[in-house]
């Protein structure tokens, strides 16, 4: 029994009509490296350097000058505007209180 993915066997000096060439190219090697290049890690980066800072200021309250004392005293010595009087509300009618019905007994069946 013969395997059929063989060729079939010819004479060594016999040459096939038709010849199939098949070119493979191979890329060299990376020799372990990731490839791509620098400017996603220059990003990353970035971000986690203005992270950083964005941190530091949240939890310094306000920055770098928080440890200094600031006293600050302002005099404004100008006159103060007086407001109008506020217009009165009417006053309010004498009303009787509703009343309601008295009760009347149950009819007896």
């Amino acid at each position: 029994m013969t395997d059929p993915n063989m060729p079939p066997p010819r004479e060594p000096d016999e040459r096939p009509e038709v010849v199939h060439h098949t070119t493979i190219n191979n890329p060299p090697a990376n020799n372990g490296g990731g490839g791509g290049s620098g400017w996603i890690g220059f990003l990353v980066g970035g971000i986690v350097v203005v992270l950083i800072i964005i941190a530091v200021v949240m939890f310094s309250n306000g920055g770098l000058n928080a440890g200094k004392d600031t006293n600050v005293d302002i005099d404004v010595d100008l006159p103060t505007p007086t407001l109008p009087d506020a217009p009165q509300m009417p006053d309010m009618p004498d009303i009787d209180p509703p009343r309601l019905p008295s009760p009347e007994p149950a009819p007896a069946n």
